[in-house]
C-alpha cells in the first residue's frame, strides 16, 4: 500500500525523464580487426537467459585469464555500453565477457544485488567454458552499482579468481546515493536547507516508500567474506562515490578477514568510472585513464600466476569536497505514509478554499471573501506544496554529478528562494486570516466557517512541514 501510493505520485514525474538506459540487444557488436568476438548466452538468476560477447586478441595464447564486466546502475543496460573497457582489456591479454543486462526484475524501484551476483556468476561459468581460456584464472570486473554486486559474486563461488572493482562503494547505497546527488548540488553552487535537510529527507522517504532499492544494504560483511585478491580503482574525480571514504572501508573489511592480497589505485584526472574527465568529474570522455587498461592486464596476470600483491595504494590524494553523512530510518511522524498524509491534507486544504467558490459562483450564489488573506493563503499555499515536490523530485531525478538546480543566488536556486519566499507569506496569510475567521465567525455561515476554517488548518500544517523540508529555514 505504502509503495503503490508513493509510486503513483512519483509516476507524474518520471514520466517527463528521459529513460534510465537503452533497451538490451543481442546484436552482435562489431569489433577492431585485432580482436574476435564470441557470441555466448548463458542462464542467470532465475533460469534468465542472458545474451554476451566474448572478445579476445586474434593472436591471444591458449590457458588465457578471463574477466567478466558487470554494469553499474540501469535498467537494461546493453552489453556495448562496456565496449570500450572490453577492448581495452583485450588487449592486455585477456578474454572479456560482456553481457546485456536484466530488465525482468530490474526496475527504478526494484532490483535485487543478489539477483544480480547471480547473473554474474552465469557470465563466469559462460567464460570458463570458453576454448583458449583458464577455467582457474576467470575474475569479475565490477563499475559502481557492480562494485556491490562482484564482491556477493566473489563470495559465493570459489569459481572467481579475483575481483576488479571500479567507483566502488563501502558504504550503504542510500548513504551514498544523498551524497552523490549533495555533491552535484554543492558543485553547482548550492547550499543551505535544499542540500543540508530537504534531498536528504525526500531520500529517507522514498526509501521508507519502498522507492528506492535495497538502501540499507551493508557491503562491509560481504567484503570481509571475499577471499580472494581484489582491485580497487577510483578515479581522483569521483562525484558519485565518496572517493576518500570508501577505499578505507574496502580495506578495513578486507583487513579485518586476514585478506591482504588488494591493491588500491587513484587516476589523476579520472571520473566515476576511471575514464578522463577534463572538468573534474562532470564530463566523462570515453578514452579511459592514462595506464588503467595496462594496470588491469599486468595484475590479473600476476594474480592469477600466483604473485597477488600485498596491501598496495597508490596514486595522487582524491578530491571529496564534503564528508558523507549518516541516513537513518526515518521516525513515525516522518515516515513515507505520515508525510504522504500530511501532502494530502495540504492540496486538499488549500485547494479545497477556491474549488467551493467556483462551484458557488457557477451556481449564481457567489459570496465576497471574508479576506484577501484567504485568496492569497490558498494560491500560495497550493503553490508552495505542489512546487517544492515537483522541484525536490526533479532534483533527485536528474542529481548526482549531472546537477542542475537553475539560476543560483547566494548559494540558493532561485525557484527554492521563491518556494520560500512564498511559504514565509503563506504563513503570515495564515495567521491574518486566522485572525478574520475569529472575528467574523459568529456571522458566517456555517460553510463558509468550515471553507476558511480548513484553510487555516491547513496553513497551521503548512509550518512544521516547511520546517521539516526546509523552507522555512535558511
Amino acid at each position: 500500500m505504502r509503495r503503490s501510493l508513493l509510486a503513483a505520485v512519483a509516476a507524474l514525474f518520471l514520466l517527463t525523464t528521459p529513460a534510465a538506459a537503452a533497451a538490451a540487444t543481442e546484436t552482435p557488436p562489431a569489433v577492431p580487426s585485432d580482436l574476435t568476438a564470441t557470441e555466448v548466452s548463458f542462464r542467470g538468476d532465475g533460469g534468465l537467459t542472458l545474451h554476451g560477447t566474448v572478445l579476445s586478441l586474434a593472436s591471444a595464447k591458449s590457458a588465457r585469464p578471463g574477466i567478466v564486466l558487470v554494469h553499474g546502475a540501469g535498467t537494461a543496460t546493453p552489453r556495448t555500453k562496456l565496449m570500450g573497457e572490453a577492448v581495452a582489456f583485450a588487449r592486455q591479454g585477456l578474454s572479456v565477457l560482456i553481457y546485456d543486462k536484466r530488465s525482468e526484475g530490474y526496475s527504478l524501484f526494484h532490483r535485487s544485488y543478489s539477483q544480480l551476483a547471480d547473473d554474474a556468476l552465469g557470465g563466469v561459468a559462460a567464460l570458463r567454458s570458453q576454448p583458449g581460456v583458464d577455467p582457474a584464472k576467470v575474475g569479475l570486473w565490477g563499475l559502481s552499482e557492480g562494485g556491490w554486486v562482484a564482491p556477493i559474486a566473489t563470495s559465493r563461488s570459489k569459481d572467481v579468481a579475483f575481483v576488479v572493482l571500479v567507483g566502488a562503494n563501502s558504504q550503504q547505497p542510500l548513504r551514498q546515493q544523498t551524497w552523490a546527488v549533495a555533491a552535484g548540488l554543492r558543485k553547482a553552487g548550492v547550499s543551505g536547507s535544499l542540500v543540508d535537510r530537504a534531498e536528504l529527507n525526500l531520500y529517507r522517504t522514498l526509501a521508507d516508500g519502498d522507492m528506492f532499492p535495497e538502501p540499507y544494504y551493508d557491503p562491509a560483511p560481504t567484503i570481509a567474506a571475499v577471499r580472494q585478491p581484489v582491485l580497487g580503482i577510483w578515479g581522483v574525480h569521483d562525484l558519485l562515490t565518496p572517493p576518500q571514504e570508501s577505499p578505507p572501508g574496502f580495506a578495513e573489511a578486507l583487513e579485518k578477514s586476514g585478506n591482504r592480497n588488494y591493491t588500491f589505485r587513484f587516476f589523476p584526472d579520472a571520473d566515476h568510472a576511471a575514464h578522463l574527465t577534463p572538468d573534474g568529474g562532470v564530463t566523462r570522455l570515453p578514452e579511459l585513464a592514462p595506464g588503467y587498461a595496462e594496470l588491469v592486464g599486468s595484475w590479473v596476470h600476476d594474480v592469477t600466476a600466483g604473485r597477488p600483491p600485498l596491501a598496495q595504494t597508490s596514486g595522487p590524494a582524491p578530491v571529496q569536497e564534503s564528508p558523507t553523512v549518516p541516513v537513518d530510518p526515518p521516525a513515525w511522524w516522518e515516515s513515507a505514509p505520515t508525510q504522504l498524509a500530511a501532502l494530502v491534507l495540504l492540496i486538499v486544504a488549500f485547494a479545497a478554499y477556491p474549488v467551493i467558490a467556483l462551484v458557488r459562483r457557477l451556481r449564481g450564489g457567489s459570496r465576497a471573501p471574508v479576506s484577501r488573506a484567504a485568496r492569497f493563503l490558498s494560491a500560495a499555499g497550493l503553490t508552495v506544496v505542489l512546487g517544492s515536490f515537483a522541484y525536490l523530485f526533479y532534483l533527485v531525478m536528474t542529481g548526482g554529478k549531472l546537477a542542475a538546480p537553475g539560476p543560483v543566488l547566494a548559494g540558493r536556486p532561485l525557484i527554492w528562494l521563491a518556494l520560500q519566499a512564498l511559504t514565509v507569506a503563506s504563513v503570515v496569510a495564515t495567521v491574518l486570516s486566522a485572525l478574520a475567521w475569529r472575528r467574523a465567525r459568529g456571522s458566517m455561515p456555517r460553510g463558509e466557517r468550515g471553507r476558511l476554517g480548513l484553510l487555516v488548518v491547513g496553513g497551521l500544517v503548512l509550518i512544521p512541514w516547511g520546517l521539516y523540508w526546509g523552507l522555512l529555514l535558511p
